[in-house]
């Protein structure tokens, strides 16, 4: 199966921290081709915080569309593009702390940051996906992503802490998808409860 877009770029780029970083905050509620799409004309024309700074907002929009709130996302790209030169000397955070003042930055995106890019083991990312599947388990049950960040610590080997975004994601693009999840499919489906499942998709 393929990789997440934001793990495709990660590899291209060599971990570039702000590289992840922007294309996070674009594949934020956006289907991963349309994020990988983005952020390739955006990087065609800036790939660093000083020059990304110097592209006006309405380009930015342009270039980025049809990302989900394009519009928003184009404020905090500048922005955290400003923050990053003005406050860390134009390098991104490597903090939680730190990368939570960043404009646009929630909790997913700087633990993704912080586990590709700065290759932190002490951190688990979670998403839609995460939070989705991590339920439909039976591993933890939050009502928030943010919920299931904190529960999964408890639950899952620190081992794996770095990988579970990973595995997670694309699990749940490819097999346990949100609506008519692929169950039949599934090789681990004799170990899931499919807590909250009510219909199946095709095997």
């Amino acid at each position: 199966m393929e990789e997440p877009a934001v793990e495709k770029i990660s590899e291209a780029t060599q971990d570039d921290p702000f590289q992840v970083l922007i294309a996070t905050l674009l594949s934020a509620q956006t289907k991963d081709a349309v994020t990988a799409a983005a952020s390739e004309r955006l990087f065609k024309v800036a790939r660093t915080p000083k020059t990304l700074a110097a592209v006006t907002v309405g380009r930015i929009e342009r270039l980025i569309y049809p990302v989900s709130f394009y519009r928003n996302k184009a404020r905090h790209v500048k922005q955290a593009c400003r923050q990053i030169l003005d406050d860390f000397g134009g390098n991104v955070p490597d903090t939680m702390e730190e990368l939570l003042t960043l404009a646009g930055v929630g909790r997913k995106t700087a633990n993704l940051v912080l586990i590709l890019s700065h290759a932190s083991r002490d951190n688990i990312c979670v998403d839609t996906h995460v939070h989705r599947i991590s339920n439909r388990l039976g591993w933890v049950r939050t009502k928030t992503p943010e919920q299931t960040e904190r529960a999964l610590y408890e639950v899952v080997p620190r081992k794996w802490w770095p990988d579970v975004n990973l595995y997670l994601v694309t699990w749940g693009q490819n097999v346990c998808k949100p609506v008519y999840p692929r169950c039949r499919a599934c090789v681990v489906s004799s170990l899931c409860p499919r807590l909250g499942v009510t219909k199946e998709g095709r095997a």
